[in-house]
């Protein structure tokens, strides 16, 4: 096995290109693991950690572009202000060893659906994208089209991540995950939900509950729907039980989970609508408090 150890990001990219199957390794939180029990046997590692670029953050703008070698930790320290959505999601990631580790771009680049940041990613809005570098150019996918498949994502064989393009919250953010303890386990289930006032939208992310984390498109649309024609984005007033019902119900229509070690599909499928009720609720009525606050 190789090891690669470049110091800059352009030495990165080079390798990356001469090696294209090797592969990039940061905190290491989940490929060490993968590598130790045999799942995964690599013909080269490329090793990130000299490249300080990578864990830096900054706003430009409205949006937030986070290094992929930023650890959970910091987010939670330094952007939950700003990411809400994402900073709740890194709290609920394994120890604070891991978290002092992991980051956003390994969740990204392993593309597990079971991954933490995933919903928060997709409920943060359309305009999250993923930049992908290579010796080639720069290439930002929207992170509607960056899952493809089962821990398969869009990335070229000669690409890395470099950052992550991520709107500031303009409302009330919220994640949801079911596991078997309460900490250091992988979600059963995750949720995430995000209201986005300046453009009358709200977001979500459904994680652990198919094939890959994917958005509740009619839910999202049924809410939106609801929220206009009540007028509620002016008022913050009561959704009503019928509307938080119905959409957990289309939240629950829009999983395909399957039976495994951690659950079985119909529990998913279940924990889903009460989450998505739940973190509904949450921001709802935060988004009320701004609202009564404000008038």
């Amino acid at each position: 096995m190789e090891f690669l150890r470049p110091a800059t990001w352009d030495e990165a990219l080079a390798a990356k290109a001469e090696y294209p199957t090797a592969l990039p390794i940061s905190g290491g939180t989940d490929v060490m693991v993968e590598m130790n029990f045999d799942v995964h046997r690599p013909s080269a590692i490329l090793d990130l950690n000299r490249i300080p670029e990578l864990r830096q953050w900054e706003i430009d703008g409205d949006v937030v572009k986070l290094g992929a070698s930023v650890p959970y930790s910091r987010i939670i320290d330094e952007l939950s202000e700003q990411l809400p959505g994402l900073a709740k999601a890194a709290h609920t990631v394994g120890s604070p060893q891991i978290r002092n580790r992991g980051s956003v771009g390994g969740n990204l680049g392993g593309a597990s659906p079971a991954g933490d940041a995933h919903p928060a990613l997709l409920a943060a809005g359309r305009d999250v994208f993923v930049e992908a570098v290579s010796v080639r150019g720069t290439r930002l996918i929207p992170i509607d089209e960056f899952y493809v498949g089962v821990k398969r994502n869009s990335l070229a064989a000669d690409e890395l991540i470099r950052t992550v393009h991520i709107p500031v919250a303009d409302g009330p953010q919220q994640f949801s995950k079911i596991g078997t303890r309460n900490a250091m386990v992988i979600a059963v289930c995750a949720f995430g939900f995000a209201l986005h006032p300046k453009n009358h939208t709200v977001g979500t992310g459904i994680g652990s509950a198919a094939p890959t984390p994917r958005r509740a498109v009619e839910a999202e649309e049924y809410l939106q729907g609801a929220l206009e024609e009540r007028g509620l984005w002016e008022s913050g007033g009561l959704l009503g039980a019928e509307v938080t019902q119905r959409f957990g119900e289309l939240v629950k229509a829009a999983a395909s989970p399957i039976d495994d070690v951690r659950g079985t599909a119909d529990y998913r499928r279940h924990t889903l609508a009460v989450m998505a009720r739940r973190t509904l609720t949450w921001c709802w009525n935060d988004y009320s408090k701004q609202i009564r606050s404000a008038a």
